[in-house]
């Protein structure tokens, strides 16, 4: 769902640029075989790898992974999105940015990062 995500500033994917891997997204509690309980709460964590200690767009690709998340799963799966510890130079910072339903919520008003979130899920299927 999110590995074909665009980079915004590289001709790659998310996924091709290690950005997300697949032992870093965590599901409690984990799915099982057959059908999953639509009353039943999922929690999806999703951390975040920065190809640079520094990159600015960090919160940006965060944001990308959370609105194509919540289109993609059900109503009762919860997302939540971070920067791997250690992983940016202010991922203290931009964890808090992303965990603010606020600060969420009045980004995805701004036209102007719409547009890039749109483009940047345009890749996905």
């Amino acid at each position: 769902l999110i590995s074909t995500i665009s980079d915004p500033e590289h001709p790659l994917s998310l996924g091709q640029l290690a950005v997300v891997n697949l032992p870093d997204i965590h599901i409690s509690p984990p799915p099982q075989a057959g059908a999953m309980d639509p009353n039943r709460l999922v929690q999806v964590l999703v951390e975040l790898t920065p190809t640079v200690s520094h990159c600015s767009l960090a919160t940006v690709l965060g944001l990308g992974v959370r609105v194509r998340l919540e289109k993609a799963l059900p109503p009762n799966w919860r997302v939540d999105v971070r920067v791997k510890e250690n992983a940016h130079a202010q991922d203290d910072q931009v964890n808090k940015q992303l965990s603010d339903k606020e600060r969420v919520a009045a980004a995805l008003e701004n036209d102007t990062l719409k547009g890039v979130l749109d483009k940047m899920l345009e890749t996905c299927a």
